[in-house]
């Protein structure tokens, strides 16, 4: 799950699990670009991506203060549906 956005329903982006056992379990096929050069051309990315936070921190400060200001309405109840959904529960 990641936040995005910036409105009252902003942002609870919702993963989806694989719905199949098949798809999951499906072996990977090579692609025709040999790997060494995948890789050469996958390393600035990856060194970009490495030297990131896993979160935002800047953006967590931004929506804790919208939340202490009321600009951005929290639903406990909602939440808590939504999360016992994605972990398969009903709701």
């Amino acid at each position: 799950m990641r936040i995005a956005g910036n409105g009252p329903a902003a942002g609870v982006v919702q993963t989806q699990e694989i719905a199949s056992t098949e798809r999951a379990a499906a072996p990977v096929t090579p692609t025709s670009a040999p790997s060494e050069l995948a890789s050469d051309v996958l390393k600035p990315a990856q060194a970009a991506l490495a030297q990131m936070p896993e979160v935002d921190m800047d953006k967590v400060a931004t929506l804790k203060d919208a939340l202490a200001r009321g600009e951005i309405q929290f639903d406990a109840d909602r939440l808590a549906r939504l999360v016992q959904r994605y972990h398969g529960g009903r709701g």
